[in-house]
């Protein structure tokens, strides 16, 4: 079967990776959202739902059977050992979901993963190629309080907690640039020849 290559896009929070991802759409590239993916799973994949039940308690579902991520942030946002047991719990089975997912878009050139945690292409996660898309931290948060009106002190700490840019950079095969003053269609279009090319050479 000749599968499709995977790139995966990733970057903090307000860096702009959703519409980097909207615009490799328009290309007619499959997307995989896997932040959105995982929170459908967690809702609805029986192994997850059991194993998170045990971890944490029955109050990790709400009266309807809906994931409490309000509860369970509460619970792992200051317990670094319990974060890593539910990552371990929900990561495998969206890994497995995506193998999935690429096969079923089997006969595409490439397909694109967004996510908001990623490793270096090759390690853990699946990916042939890794996008990190990068905003400056201030054009980032105005971004954020825009969009989820979020009070800034919040969408601060969020970045502080995430992957600094410095360390996204050393697993980047390519860097887009979402400053406001790069134009984001040509970067995209570049890659989208490059990894056209990329796919034809290995046929």
């Amino acid at each position: 079967m000749d599968l499709p290559l995977l790139i995966g896009v990733t970057g903090g929070i307000g860096s702009g990776k959703s519409m980097i991802c909207r615009l490799f759409e328009c290309l007619d590239i499959p997307i995989y959202y896997a932040d959105s993916r995982a929170k459908w799973l967690t809702n609805n994949d029986p192994e997850i739902r059991a194993k998170v039940v045990a971890l944490l308690g029955q109050e990790a579902y709400g009266s309807a059977g809906l994931y409490n991520t309000r509860f369970v942030a509460s619970r792992v946002f200051k317990n670094e050992p319990l974060l890593k047991e539910l990552n371990a719990i929900i990561h495998p089975v969206v890994l497995r979901d995506t193998k999935a997912w690429v096969t079923q878009n089997a006969g595409a050139p490439y397909v694109v993963k967004e996510a908001a945690i990623m490793a270096k292409a090759g390690q853990a996660n699946a990916v042939d190629v890794v996008v990190v898309v990068e905003a400056p931290v201030e054009l980032r948060v105005q971004r954020i309080l825009q969009r989820d009106k979020r009070p800034e002190q919040e969408i601060r700490a969020i970045i502080e907690r995430q992957v600094s840019d410095e360390s996204r950079r050393e697993i980047a095969d390519y860097i887009v640039n979402n400053d406001d003053a790069s134009e984001l269609i040509p970067q995209v279009l570049h890659l989208h020849e490059l990894f056209l090319k990329r796919k034809s050479s290995e046929r």
